[in-house]
């Protein structure tokens, strides 16, 4: 049996102002294993983003259970929810979110040097020269973020998202920022990586890498419109 690595039962959403309440997610039930790769899609308002956040403990549900690895994360403090997500979450967004006064290494290595435990200069170096390879971006470790193009800055992101080794990398319309070249790339770094084991949640607009993913989720008014299992075949 795969290791499940997240489980979503009856997760519900609800925004409420003093004279409108927003359903965002209705009792949606996820389960993610290791070595899947879930894509997630829908129309604009659909509640994608509201999932994206949840799943990577950035806000709490109104309802339901949220389990990561085990872990009860449904109803966690600000502070508690910041150490889940750094050791368990890796984050890609469509903006890369690089620091510019870093070099490439520095970058990737910021997860490290944030952790509770900093590990030491020889294992960051070790560690980040791996993920980098990953990415097959080594040859830039010295190179400023500005310095890139835009498809290398988002391989540079997968890499500091990998880092820590996470489990499981939520990936936020990875392409959006890139042209269609750039974007082919970054998504056949994402197969590879699922390939050789990395558990992936892909949340994007575009049908052609939703199809991508060996799972296809689609959202509509914040409810699951087909939920096959999750199950990786082996």
């Amino acid at each position: 049996m795969s290791e499940i690595k997240i489980k979503m039962t009856g997760i519900s959403k609800i925004f409420e102002t003093e004279d409108l309440e927003t359903h965002a997610l209705k009792s949606i039930d996820l389960t993610i294993n290791a070595g899947d790769y879930v894509s997630i899609s829908g129309p604009s308002g659909c509640g994608k983003s509201t999932l994206l956040a949840i799943l990577g403990l950035l806000d709490m549900p109104s309802a339901g259970e949220y389990i990561i690895e085990g872990e009860n994360v449904s109803d966690l403090t600000l502070d508690q929810a910041a150490e889940i997500r750094n050791s368990k979450i890796g984050f890609i967004f469509q903006s890369f979110n690089l620091i510019d006064e870093l070099s490439v290494f520095d970058n990737v290595a910021l997860p490290l040097r944030y952790k509770d435990k900093v590990p030491s200069d020889a294992e960051i170096a070790t560690r980040v020269k791996a993920c980098l390879e990953m990415v097959d971006m080594s040859h830039r470790a010295s190179h400023k973020p500005n310095q890139l193009s835009g498809g290398q800055q988002q391989r540079i992101a997968i890499a500091r998202a990998l880092v820590a080794e996470p489990a499981i990398l939520l990936v936020d319309e990875p392409t959006g920022n890139l042209d269609s070249k750039s974007g082919d790339q970054v998504m056949d770094v994402l197969e590879k990586l699922n390939n050789s084991g990395t558990t992936i949640c892909m949340v994007t607009h575009d049908p052609r890498y939703a199809d991508m993913a060996k799972t296809q989720l689609k959202l509509l008014d914040g409810s699951i419109l087909t939920s096959p299992d999750l199950q990786v075949a082996v």
